[in-house]
């Protein structure tokens, strides 16, 4: 087991694509517990023989047409708004814009692409500091895989059996709680040493406009959830249907797309889709293989030291998820490690949505946590900065996101009453 865990590693810090160390990895475990390997194919497939995956190419698609549809601009204006009168306006509007976008693109990477080059080129003229204003988008842009649609939230729950509905629902709360508390950070910083008022600034006559326009864009996302609350579709319809309204909404209502955008972004959503697939069904033969090799049982014959103290096991699971995602794929970390811990969880009494939720944001971190923070590569190549002056601006906004996580550990029902009630 410890041999396998080694080659992975190895793998993935030399440079090897993350499926093919996975698969690798994966492999050799097969080969230590004596099982034909023939048996590798079998897994390959069943990794991805999820009907749940089926709704995966769907809400990219929709999110990158909503993307090529303009939609970016139009939440930032929005956004502003509410919060471009405040001092440190502009950084107010970035956390509200990364709420308002997650429930439309899901994705970490595509907030911070899109409102990076926007805010990075915008803040600075105002008085921010380049660090301060990528660690603002940094901390804000990790809320867009946890507030829904959530690809994360998909394959959660292909891997645990738990309803996507309620993976959805449940991410709500925790979603907007990382929003307040990086709001809370800038008030702080605005209070302590002051932050430039805003130059993003809405006319009068532009303003009922982008209401309409505003909210026609964040109907989506309550079509999406709405619709599988009430069952009038599943997740996969679902998906099928936002794919359709954000056509419509490209255009027709804003005509910012053609029929050659809606091609292109075809073309990129089954390229992204494949990739997840392929990252699925190699971790899957991993996660198998650590189970041949016991790895289960070591899980298992750790829980009755728990027994009387399951939050504390929570806090332990938090820790080794925020530690796993310095340095793995969060879609790898979720389909390895999650099925290993899961059944302890539910041994020791802690509702699944309540951990599913700490293990998601505790993942969601180590997109802005060297030493592979995809977001924070993102934003250094944007910005033209450096990794130090970056964290140290971004440091603030990682403890009072990992607060927000203690207190889903603490409170079980920021993340349990939503899904509860709309039951």
């Amino acid at each position: 087991m410890l041999w396998v865990a080694i080659l992975s590693m190895v793998l993935l810090l030399g440079g090897v694509p993350i499926a093919m160390a996975l698969g690798l990895g994966g492999t050799l475990g097969v080969w230590l517990a004596g099982i034909p390997l023939q048996v590798i194919i079998t897994r390959f497939f069943a990794g991805v023989d999820s009907f749940v995956f089926l709704a995966m190419p769907f809400y990219i698609l929709a999110a990158e047409i909503m993307n090529r549809s303009g939609i970016t601009t139009r939440l930032i204006y929005l956004s502003s708004i509410f919060t471009g009168r405040l001092p440190g306006g502009t950084a107010y509007t970035n956390v509200g814009t990364s709420v308002l976008f997650a429930g439309v693109s899901g994705s970490a990477v595509a907030d911070a692409s899109a409102l990076g080059r926007f805010f990075m080129t915008v803040m600075p003229k105002e008085g921010y500091t380049k660090p301060y204003s990528a660690a603002v988008t940094a901390a804000s842009s990790i809320i867009g895989p946890i507030i829904p649609p959530s690809g994360l939230a998909i394959i959660m729950a292909a891997v645990t059996g738990l309803s996507v509905v309620d993976l959805f629902v449940a991410g709500v709360i925790p979603g907007v709680l990382f929003g307040v508390a990086c709001a809370v950070v800038i008030l702080i910083k605005s209070v302590r040493s002051g932050l430039p008022k805003s130059i993003v600034t809405v006319k009068r006559e532009d303003l009922p406009r982008l209401l309409i326009e505003g909210t026609a864009v964040m109907l989506l996302p309550f079509i999406i959830v709405g619709g599988m609350v009430t069952g009038a579709f599943t997740a996969t319809e679902g998906g099928g249907i936002a794919v359709f309204v954000a056509a419509l909404l490209g255009l027709f209502l804003f005509r910012s797309i053609t029929l050659r955008d809606l091609w292109d972004a075809l073309v990129i959503s089954a390229r992204g889709s494949a990739t997840i697939y392929l990252l699925v069904a190699a971790a899957s033969i991993l996660s198998y293989a650590l189970n041949l090799l016991g790895i289960g049982g070591v899980v298992k014959a750790i829980a009755p030291y728990f027994q009387s103290s399951p939050m504390l096991f929570l806090l332990g699971v938090m820790l080794l998820m925020l530690f796993l995602g310095m340095f793995l794929d969060i879609g790898a970390a979720l389909l390895i490690f999650v099925p290993l811990v899961m059944p302890t969880i539910i041994q020791l009494g802690i509702d699944p949505i309540q951990a599913s939720m700490v293990i998601i944001l505790s993942l969601a971190m180590g997109l802005i946590t060297p030493p592979v923070g995809v977001v924070l590569f993102i934003l250094m190549k944007i910005g033209n900065i450096r990794m130090t002056p970056l964290m140290r601006d971004l440091m603030p906004f990682i403890l009072a996101e990992i607060g927000v996580i203690l207190l889903l550990i603490l409170f079980p029902s920021l993340s349990t009453w939503l899904p509860n009630l709309l039951r």
